[in-house]
């Protein structure tokens, strides 16, 4: 589920991974060890997946995320049991006639409307999450792009694209390998991300 939940957000980070803010002068604080090759004014281009797959902060959201899902999602299923349950609970009492009309009329009413708020229920807290998950996704494309650009900063590549795993969804179907920036840019991600938690720590 953690793939898939960060793999659904690299279409909204390819616009920002090529929008590359060549202007700027000043080099990012986290260096990496560049394994590319490739030199200032290059087109370069990294794998969303890998990335996604080794960025600690995306799988730090996700984890925080999958936990609360699951969470609720425990809840859901108990109160549909106990829905369930007292549902059957109230037919066997009628086919065993053990309720006037006027009492299984009340208790037929009031299932009703516990069906009607167990419904609502899922249908917001569905939306919660999928808002949550969305905020998620942003949090991860923010980050990338503010790293891009001042990763940009130092290497001036003349335009930095990202491929995928499906080819009908990447720009990039085949390129020079010394020109894939995946690694390096990986590496200073979780460089700048681990220096974000060791500050918020102080």
């Amino acid at each position: 589920m953690k793939k898939t939940l960060i793999v659904c957000g690299a279409a909204a980070l390819l616009a920002l991974a090529a929008s590359c803010n060549q202007n700027q002068t000043t080099a990012p604080d986290t260096a990496a060890a560049t394994d590319s090759t490739a030199v200032a004014g290059s087109i370069v281009f990294f794998n969303m997946d890998q990335v996604m797959e080794g960025y600690d902060m995306a799988n730090d959201l996700n984890s925080v995320f999958e936990t609360k899902t699951s969470g609720i999602q425990a809840e859901i299923d108990r109160r549909g049991k106990k829905l369930e349950k007292d549902a059957t609970d109230f037919q066997n009492k009628v086919d065993k006639g053990l309720l006037t009309t006027s009492v299984a009329q009340a208790q037929y009413q009031k299932l009703q409307q516990q069906q009607q708020e167990y419904q609502e229920y899922v249908v917001r807290k569905q939306q919660e999450m999928a808002e949550e998950q969305q905020v998620m996704m942003n949090q991860i494309a923010n980050a990338i792009s503010e790293y891009i650009q001042e990763y940009n900063a130092e290497h001036q590549y003349a335009l930095i694209l990202t491929t995928a795993g499906a080819i009908l969804s990447t720009p990039v179907v085949a390129g020079d390998p010394k020109l894939d920036i995946t690694e390096d840019l990986l590496a200073g991600l979780n460089a700048a991300y681990i220096k974000t938690k060791e500050a918020s720590k102080k």
